[in-house]
């Protein structure tokens, strides 16, 4: 008995231990004292919930009283006899990041002691729970980001718990001051040019943002003139189909390059525009890259398609180069898709009103995402299944093939649609997903080599022997005098045959060899106009019926 007591009271003691519930934090962090080289604090300084701290700073800067404003910031780290030297600096260097770099939305600012987030459900960790840290805003800065924070403090056990900038903050600002305020240029501005103007703004600001426009459209413009000089000099005609490809990517890019250079190191615009500034920029740098992956792709599928020499892809020679036209197709959806989330999730990111939108797109598939996916099930079906052509090669940019009973060759396959230019000339303009549902019949897929069938009704008293001599005579003289001899294949590869036979006479199936599928339909067009010719001519010379006779009634 005394065995299994000591056997299950480690247990029994492990067991009370999660029953009993665990001791909840303070809803704050505990201070031996607060500020004390300050003195006294104001009455007017409310630091009781987050939204009246931040408001009592905001306006404690806009009357340039930096004393009281400083008393919303923990000084913590710097020793008692420096921090009333030190307090003003520091509150005047946050201030300054602030109406930089934060746009504040006093709607998600809680105005509660003990901040409690009362909006939320399980999906919120923190919902329903007393706070004592509010993330502000997080800022680029090495080696580390570095964020502006309010904590709640309690300084003493009598004392009342205030919110505050946290000592990390505070002990941030000097290096966020250097990164995000003023420019040397801007410090040198007369005092007038520095004042608030309207909407947040200042006189500098009105002034230099449309000369910054003014300055991208001249770059724009000599960028532009820079490269159709260059293009007019480049050798053959890849190269000039890459300098007008390139041309509208690198436009944009070296305007948002100088927007970028501009705002980040000569002037830093204030939070009211900056909060377009940076989701433009991020913009600007997508979109070139966007174009510049889709220009340059497309300049070398139609140098591949419409070189210079004149040579169609559809050449039988030219196998290597369809297949590469189509991979550099699928390399191109496969690019598009990519940049375009990557690149939607970072713009929304780079705005502080879009931030959790553009992360969460970036994160997770999240309701939005679902929605969208669902209206867009068409789109993105299309999408998929030109993918799927592009892998399994089924159908390859260049390849002569028979959709729906129409002779054409694939001339392109974009995103949505594959587009066919028919026998004569025209597009067929087809949706992937129909195309890839429908059976048809690949010549170019497989072995160069095919035989073309030509199918003749002739009278069942036709001499076969003679009508068989006469097409062989055709195949040599078309082998011999046309523009198609290399795509007639061997003589000896040609038969006769007689197929079947009804009340109206016999079918005799001819067969043309041909050496290249995407030419076999102009070479059988010709045998067959020549062999008819041939066997009108026999006919005519001879006794014997050669074509059945029927009426038009009895034909149908």
């Amino acid at each position: 008995m005394h065995r299994l007591h000591r056997l299950f009271a480690p247990f029994l003691i492990l067991v009370v231990l999660l029953a009993t519930p665990a001791r909840a934090e303070d809803p704050w962090y505990m201070v031996d004292t607060l500020n004390p080289g300050l003195g006294t604090v104001p009455a007017d300084v409310d630091r009781r919930t987050p939204r009246a701290a931040i408001s009592t700073f905001l306006v404690a800067a806009e009357e340039g009283d930096w004393a009281r404003a400083a008393h919303v910031l923990d000084l913590s780290d710097l020793p008692e006899a420096e921090q009333r030297a030190q307090s003003e600096i520091l509150a005047r260097q946050l201030h300054s990041v602030l109406d930089r770099k934060a746009v504040f939305d006093w709607s998600a600012i809680n105005d509660r002691p003990d901040a409690l987030q009362t909006v939320g459900g399980q999906s919120q960790a923190q919902a329903g729970e007393p706070r004592r840290s509010l993330l502000i805003r997080e800022l680029a800065l090495d080696p580390v980001p570095a964020t502006i924070r309010l904590e709640r403090v309690k300084a003493g056990e009598d004392a009342a718990p205030v919110w505050v900038f946290s000592r990390e903050t505070t002990a941030d600002l000097p290096a966020l001051y250097a990164a995000y305020g003023p420019s040397p240029l801007e410090a040198r501005l007369p005092d007038d040019l520095r004042d608030d103007a309207f909407w947040g703004l200042m006189w500098w600001e009105l002034i230099g943002l449309p000369l910054l426009l003014g300055a991208a459209i001249l770059l724009g413009r000599i960028v532009h003139a820079g490269l159709t000089l260059a293009a007019r000099y480049a050798d053959g005609d890849l190269g000039q189909r890459v300098f007008k490809a390139i041309s509208t990517p690198l436009i944009i890019a070296s305007v948002t390059t100088l927007v970028w250079w501009v705002t980040d190191t000569v002037f830093v615009f204030s939070g009211a525009i900056d909060i377009w500034l940076a989701p433009l920029i991020a913009a600007g740098f997508v979109t070139a890259t966007l174009l510049l992956i889709v220009n340059v792709i497309e300049a070398i599928l139609e140098h591949l398609i419409a070189p210079g020499d004149d040579i169609d892809l559809t050449s039988a020679h030219r196998d290597k180069a369809r297949e590469m036209a189509t991979k550099l197709n699928a390399a191109k959806r496969i690019l598009v898709i990519v940049v375009t989330l990557v690149g939607v999730g970072i713009v929304l990111s780079t705005a502080d009103a879009f931030r959790s939108l553009g992360l969460s797109l970036l994160a997770s598939a999240g309701a939005l995402t679902l929605i969208l996916g669902f209206a867009a099930r068409n789109v993105l079906g299309n999408i998929m299944a030109s993918l799927q052509i592009a892998m399994n090669q089924s159908a390859r940019v260049g390849d002569r093939i028979v959709f729906k009973g129409e002779l054409c060759h694939v001339e392109r396959i974009h995103m949505t649609f594959v587009q066919l230019k028919d026998w004569d000339g025209t597009r067929v303009v087809v949706p992937v997903e129909e195309f890839v549902s429908e059976t048809f019949s690949n010549w170019t897929l497989g072995e160069p080599d095919m035989l073309r069938i030509l199918k003749l009704k002739l009278a069942h008293t036709a001499d076969v022997q003679a009508v068989r001599e006469a097409f062989l005579d055709v195949l040599q003289a078309v082998k011999d005098d046309t523009d198609l001899t290399d795509d007639l294949g061997e003589i000896d590869e040609a038969g006769v045959n007689v197929a079947g036979q009804d009340v109206f006479g016999m079918d005799v199936w001819f067969s043309v060899p041909c050496t290249d599928p995407n030419t076999s339909w102009e070479v059988a067009c010709t045998v067959r106009e020549r062999l008819l010719a041939a066997i009108t001519e026999m006919q005519r010379n001879g006794d014997e019926q050669l074509f059945p006779e029927a009426q038009a009634a009895e034909a149908a």
